[in-house]
């Protein structure tokens, strides 16, 4: 460790320490961090292999950091590229991150990295395209339009119902209502996207527990509905609160008001807490949003093309996941909420808090999330993504020589060099995952640096956050207190579970970890 590394570890600690060097830290580390590449708007979208105007505005269209490179005469098949994935042995486990931690990034990113899939009949390069409103909204809970919306709001101006989202009880507990009856998806619900990938008459008893979300992939596993449940209870304890301080307030703004608060309050644990988990430095981020205000990467959000590849952490999840003492194979959890509803809120929370998640990187994904490794790979070259040493040089970082450059793992310098003829001939996918890990986080090199630079600069140039929105008016003095009082999953657990009780921590980062120098 050399003598710079000694001094920003020093300097971070005493900055954790002392708020008033904090908040000087804090806006030289982030914009540093978000100042690796350039700054949006992006030239090029999926759109064209050129500048055009439909590139520079139509956002049904992903934009991309990089043009579109010319395809290569000769590549391995994507099939032959999942070996690099694909795992012979035991899995190997972090040793930083409890299963929360890809749990929470599944439901971040459904949220806004939402590639569309053809329908019947439509050309299949409309996978080119996305469903996002490319920003940080909690549309898994709130729906990705006004109609969607709409239909999972309770509307009622009664005392005591204001502002509320539609909710039922299941053993003493909190939870969405059920989206299907007898097979069936509910009338006053038509409005909600169909659950991606689910076939209610070929899995009956699964589909009568699947809940009126907002969002398609948020009944995916029971993990993704635990933290929408989590914020839908937020939300309406929030309303509670906020229509007993303004009695003279009518639902539509309740509502409004409880929802701005709850979207900044999960962009307050997006940093505080998941952020803090990736990084690998010993200072901890503050999500203090003056920062973005006169920042020259304070640009409208746009989601990119390599984004959406870049956050396919597979190799993260656990071959097994207990829930209430019994353990599912991943399969059996698709679309499953009962172990969610068998568990309850508390319970299941600190359940995955306590279960270790694999390492990411090559050799590692559990086998039945080999083939959405393969689909991945088949994106990449869909869009046609520069290769992966043209994004290390983007990103100011050093192109690999040599495979050895890549990864120090001679498992991983053999695949890749059967495969591609030089180091420059790495996809992009390949290259991302085949890296060294990096120490003290649990991502490699380059989708590190790429996930702070959209991180900060998607998540502080939120509407809610900027410098004339921001403020006590916005959100009442009652949000305002609980934003300046709320930077963990921890707190929001305890206060929207039954009398309390939560036994145990709920934590992306294991209780024994320690930051090694």
């Amino acid at each position: 460790m050399g003598m710079r590394d000694v001094l920003v570890g020093r300097l971070g600690g005493l900055a954790n320490r002392w708020p008033w060097l904090a908040a000087k830290v804090n806006p030289l580390v982030i914009n540093k961090l978000v100042s690796a590449c350039r700054t949006r708007p992006h030239p090029w979208s999926t759109a064209h292999d050129y500048v055009s105007w439909t590139s520079l505005t139509d956002q049904r269209w992903s934009a991309r950091h990089l043009p579109p490179a010319e395809a290569a005469l000769t590549t391995p098949t994507a099939e032959e590229l999942t070996g690099l994935f694909a795992r012979s042995g035991d899995q190997s486990m972090s040793d930083k991150s409890t299963v929360l931690f890809p749990a929470f990034a599944q439901y971040l990113t459904d949220g806004f990295l939402r590639t569309r899939m053809p329908r019947t009949g439509e050309p299949e390069d409309v996978r080119l395209q996305n469903t996002s409103n490319h920003q940080i909204d909690m549309c898994p809970l709130y729906g990705n339009n006004a109609e969607q919306t709409d239909v999972l709001r309770l509307k009622s101006d009664a005392p005591g119902e204001r502002g509320r989202l539609k909710s039922q009880l299941v053993g003493g507990e909190e939870w969405a209502p059920f989206l299907y009856h007898d097979g069936t998806k509910k009338a006053e619900f038509a409005k909600l996207d169909d659950p991606l990938g689910l076939h209610p008459d070929q899995t009956p008893g699964r589909a009568s527990r699947i809940f009126a979300f907002g969002g398609d992939r948020a009944n995916a596993i029971p993990h993704v509905a635990m933290l929408n449940t989590l914020f839908l209870r937020e939300h309406n304890r929030l309303a509670g609160r906020i229509e007993a301080a303004n009695p003279a307030w009518d639902d539509e703004r309740v509502f409004q008001t409880a929802r701005n608060t709850v979207i900044v309050e999960f962009i307050q644990i997006v940093v505080q807490e998941y952020i803090n988990h990736i990084s690998p430095e010993v200072y901890r981020f503050r999500a203090i949003p003056s920062v973005a205000w006169k920042a020259p990467w304070n640009r409208p959000n746009w989601m990119t093309t390599e984004f959406s590849l870049l956050y396919r952490w597979h190799s993260l999840v656990p071959d097994r996941i207990t829930w209430g003492g019994k353990a599912h194979q991943i399969p059996d959890l698709l679309h499953h909420n009962e172990p969610l509803l068998d568990a309850g809120l508390a319970r299941a929370f600190v359940g995955i808090s306590d279960q270790r998640a694999a390492r990411l990187g090559p050799f590692n994904t559990a086998a039945a999330l080999v083939p959405i490794e393969k689909q991945a790979i088949e994106q990449g070259r869909r869009v046609r993504l520069a290769p992966y040493a043209a994004y290390r040089q983007y990103m100011n970082m050093s192109p690999p020589q040599s495979f050895g450059d890549i990864s120090s793992d001679a498992r991983v310098v053999r695949f890749l060099s059967e495969r591609y003829q030089r180091p420059g001939d790495v996809e992009f996918y390949i290259g991302l995952f085949a890296e060294d890990p990096s120490r003290n986080t649990p991502l490699p090199p380059l989708i590190r640096a790429m996930v702070a630079v959209d991180a900060f600069s998607q998540a502080l140039t939120n509407p809610l956050l900027s410098e004339h929105v921001f403020n006590e008016a916005t959100f009442s003095p009652t949000g305002w207190a609980v934003i300046n009082g709320t930077n963990t999953l921890d707190a929001l657990v305890r206060r929207n579970s039954p009398h309390g009780a939560v036994e145990g921590p709920i934590t992306m980062t294991q209780p024994g970890w320690r930051h090694r120098r």
